[in-house]
């Protein structure tokens, strides 16, 4: 598991900026704040692909790099990922993409998830990167995960959140049977009652897209 605050980085700038009760009044701010985290996150994921060689021709010689070869297909989970998603998308911009439509069902006391949508091209082989800005319980990352593996075995899975909680981290340990890497931005204290990531930021959809009926 990487968490990205357990090192000092511009990145704590931004989780800040998105924690701020004052700045994240300017959504476009908040939104951008995301799409930041996603670039970092994602250049921390690209440390884990596969790499080859290869001979680039410059004007004055030839130059030995070694390059990416994975295809990669970045999945958000909407709505409050797409921000997020879009930052990944900055970097790994030959990715294919899916979508999975994913909100809170609360009956009573009783939280579920319920997927309204989801499309996905074909996992066979490939290097899936499942992006989600908050992971709270981790019901939705583990229904939207068994839902994509429908459309194929990936090569490698990788989860990225902006926000973790440790009961959602150990939600996915305790559920998934398949192997993933986890990438956060930070891990929080605990869930609340209503389940809700403390200390974290408040709800991400809301902030990035205002609130919903």
């Amino acid at each position: 598991m990487f968490i990205l605050t357990e090192q000092p980085s511009i990145g704590n700038q931004f989780l800040a900026e998105l924690r701020d009760s004052q700045t994240q009044q300017d959504r476009m701010r908040f939104r951008k704040n995301l799409e930041r985290l996603g670039e970092l996150l994602a250049y921390e994921v690209s440390k884990a692909l596969t790499y080859h060689p290869k001979e680039v021709q410059t004007p004055l010689g030839t130059a030995q790099m070694a390059l990416p070869v994975d295809q990669i297909v970045l999945v958000a989970v909407l709505r409050a990922a797409l921000p997020f998603y879009q930052g990944f998308l900055n970097l790994f911009d030959q990715a294919e993409s899916g979508f999975i439509g994913a909100f809170r069902q609360e009956d009573g006391e009783k939280i579920g998830v319920n997927l309204g949508y989801h499309a996905s091209p074909n996992l066979d082989n490939k290097v899936l990167i499942l992006v989600d800005p908050m992971l709270a319980t981790g019901q939705s990352c583990v229904t939207a995960l068994k839902t994509l593996l429908e459309h194929g075995t990936p090569k490698a899975i990788h989860i990225a959140a902006a926000f973790a909680a440790p009961e959602g981290v150990q939600h996915l340990t305790n559920t998934l049977n398949v192997p993933y890497n986890l990438w956060l931005g930070s891990l929080d204290q605990k869930l609340n009652s209503k389940s809700y990531i403390i200390p974290g930021l408040g709800d991400a959809g809301d902030l990035a897209f205002g609130e919903k009926l």
